[in-house]
């Protein structure tokens, strides 16, 4: 996946020279090419550097880091009649396979505000997107965050991009997740954002496990098969457990060919759990175990790509990091994972302490709060770390029509009693409809940061600088980004 960005330099003057430090922060290997344009010109150069000497004048820029995936992408920005526009991600519907830049630029031609508009409320997928225009930028985000994208400003810029680390090199310290779902005008007086398509607070309607388990195994399989349409052959990052099993086992169920990946520190008992259930499911299975100093040499790049020292985050993002470096060297360019189910259906632990101490309601608000946050607690993360790599990272529970059904979902379908220590009852049952073996349907929720054992090492190396864990990444965290924060 590439990276976007985008600048309105507030005092009229010209953003080139800003427009070019946030790409070359944006750089990473397997890109191919640089791009950059002002309302009127667009420029696309092999490298960065030589776009320093095109002529673009112009208070306001776009930009474009163009990484391969398919072989439909092209470099960008795309020239629109008096605008430009780049676009990163992918749009899924039934009836546009893998729409790109070229299908949002014919969208955006004219009456760009309002197409903008509807390209984020007609559409499902993760992307964002900029245009310029003479006197503005329109930008947009998917309707739940899948695909990065963060805004901030200071008294002399108001910009965006995929990567805080662009703003933060420009001088824009205070950064914010732009909201998914939101429609933002750009302007010399800063942002203005407009909801187009957000999730809210839903009722909770009445609906029996055997109609909810019918709709949700149809939603489930229509956003597997749109997102592995017209793919030979697609990687899973495979735990074993339910989530990974159901995306893996339905995607081969689409007629693609499913390769699973599974890493681990060596001497976790995860992976006999993931290989019994790769034999069961029938799909080959690329297990890579990695040792304790291999974490600790990859710690400080997974904190420059995540852009944020939380120990969970963090904790997660190393095994990511390493399934997504094994996902790029065998040669599979598309990854699915499972991101989103947990909040969901209610998977985690502490949703079955919030409803044994504050009740029912309480647990159904916290798991709507943790739905919205997907995209800052997961999505982005995630995302970033496999743009790294350059693999696409494809989320089949990130759909805006999945999450507002599970949002409207009465808590008992997800959590049976205060006592469920299973959870996810209808995610289960799902499970069981669709043919997957009774051990995976029923094995317990194991965050990955504990089964692979990489939580405990970040605690041991903290620990031996005498340090509690969240201030030894902070003090890394800060190292890695001197002068920028």
């Amino acid at each position: 996946m590439g990276a976007i960005a985008a600048v309105v330099n507030k005092n009229g003057e010209n953003a080139a020279e800003t427009a070019v430090a946030m790409l070359k922060m944006l750089e990473h290997s397997g890109v191919e090419a640089f791009g950059i344009a002002s309302p009127t010109i667009a420029k696309i150069e092999k490298s960065v550097d030589p776009l320093r000497n095109e002529k673009l004048n112009s208070p306001i820029l776009i930009g474009h880091v163009f990484s391969k995936i398919l072989m439909s992408d092209k470099p960008q920005p795309t020239k629109l009649e008096n605008a430009t526009v780049v676009f990163e991600g992918r749009i899924y519907s039934p009836n546009t396979e893998f729409a790109d830049a070229k299908f949002a630029a014919e969208k955006l031609e004219r009456n760009r505000e309002e197409n903008a508009e509807a390209l984020i409320k007609n559409f499902e997928g993760n992307f964002a997107f900029a245009v310029a225009e003479s006197d503005r930028l329109i930008a947009g985000r998917d309707s739940l965050g899948a695909y990065p994208l963060y805004y901030g400003e200071n008294a002399d810029l108001a910009a965006l991009a995929s990567e805080r680390k662009a703003l933060w090199k420009v001088g824009i310290e205070k950064t914010s997740s732009f909201p998914p779902g939101h429609l933002a005008i750009v302007s010399k007086h800063g942002f203005k954002f407009k909801p187009v398509k957000t999730i809210a607070y839903p009722r909770i309607r009445h609906a029996t496990m055997q109609n909810a388990v019918k709709k949700l195994q149809k939603l489930l399989q229509q956003s597997v098969k749109e997102r592995v349409s017209g793919l030979k052959e697609v990687a899973v990052a495979f735990s074993g457990g339910l989530d990974s099993s159901i995306i893996a086992f339905l995607a081969r169920n689409s007629g693609t060919d499913v390769h699973l990946i599974f890493v681990s520190l060596k001497n976790q008992p995860e992976a006999k759990y993931a290989k019994e259930a790769a034999e069961a499911l029938k799909l080959p299975l690329h297990i890579h175990f990695y040792s304790e100093k291999d974490a600790e040499n990859v710690l400080p790049k997974v904190l420059w790509i995540i852009e944020d020292p939380n120990p969970i985050k963090t904790s997660i993002g190393i095994p990511f990091f390493w399934t997504a470096e094994k996902v790029s060297e065998m040669g599979f360019r598309v990854m699915l994972a499972g991101q989103g189910a947990d909040e969901l259906f209610g998977g985690y632990k502490r949703y079955l302490n919030d409803y044994s101490r504050y009740g029912e309601e309480f647990a159904q608000k916290t798991i709507f709060n943790d739905i919205a946050r997907m995209h800052e607690t997961n999505f982005e993360r995630d995302s970033k770390i496999c743009s790294f790599h350059n693999v696409e990272l494809r989320l089949p529970f990130a759909t805006c029509q999945l999450a507002k059904f599970a949002a409207s979902l009465p808590l008992q379908l997800k959590i049976g009693s205060p006592d469920d220590m299973l959870r996810k009852i209808v995610l289960r049952k799902v499970g069981e409809n669709v043919g997957l073996p009774y051990f995976i349907v029923n094995k317990p929720k194991r965050a990955i940061q504990y089964t692979t054992g990489v939580n405990k090492v970040i605690k041991r190396l903290a620990k031996q600088k005498g340090l509690a864990t969240k201030e030894y990444l902070q003090k890394m965290f800060q190292t890695t980004f001197k002068g920028m924060i």
